[in-house]
């Protein structure tokens, strides 16, 4: 019997997948299958993956929109402490969604895993005083082959949770902040990626 539930094409957008596996608890704790090829297969998700990766970032971080240009990567996401707003956006340009976001809030209470197919920009805002991250790639990290796009272009409109602040005509993170007052931290890089008219398509 599977130990997974599988929501296909979230948002309309096709690809796009929310898994929530089956979690057996009892006084002791918990267990749960957090990847399980056989049950993937079952529900049609043939990927390979080849590469983990884990973060952790304080509150108000936010990473993103990042993806590879030649070697683009699909991603399994999830969090396993405190919780993040995650963010896939479509850049197909043979995709009849293009340009359209999905988010979705990823805890360590929901369990709740996100697969973004190749194709897309990633990223996520912390939401929590600290979140743990952890991902399985499709394919390797390969330096020189990144691409990403602004978090809060206005043609995209993604609505980043808890988030204020006012559009300045570029990526900065200047001026936005959460609604407790912890202010947004971007890195240097991601504070200078462009809007969705002058980004890379897949």
């Amino acid at each position: 019997m599977g130990q997974i539930k599988v929501e296909k094409n979230v948002g309309g957008i096709h690809g796009l997948c929310v898994i929530e596996p089956a979690v057996h608890g009892d006084a002791r704790g918990y267990f749960m299958e957090t990847y399980n090829q056989r049950d993937m297969e079952e529900e049609g998700l043939t990927m390979n993956f080849v590469q983990d990766n884990q973060s952790c970032s304080s509150k108000g971080v936010l990473r993103g929109l990042h993806f590879q240009k030649s070697f683009p990567q699909g991603k399994l996401v999830r969090v396993i402490k405190g919780s993040v707003f995650d963010v896939a956006v479509d850049l197909r340009s043979g995709s009849g969604t293009y340009g359209k976001w999905f988010g979705i809030e990823l805890t360590e209470e929901n369990r709740k895993q996100f697969y973004i197919p190749e194709g897309f920009a990633h990223g996520f805002l912390v939401l929590s005083e600290i979140a743990e991250f952890c991902y399985k790639c499709t394919d390797f990290y390969r330096p020189g082959d990144e691409g990403g796009l602004a978090w809060n272009d206005p043609e995209i409109g993604i609505k980043w949770p808890c988030l204020t602040g006012e559009y300045k005509g570029n990526a900065s993170a200047d001026g936005y902040q959460l609604e407790d007052g912890t202010k947004l931290k971007l890195s240097e890089k991601d504070q200078l990626w462009a809007g969705l008219k002058d980004t890379f398509r897949f």
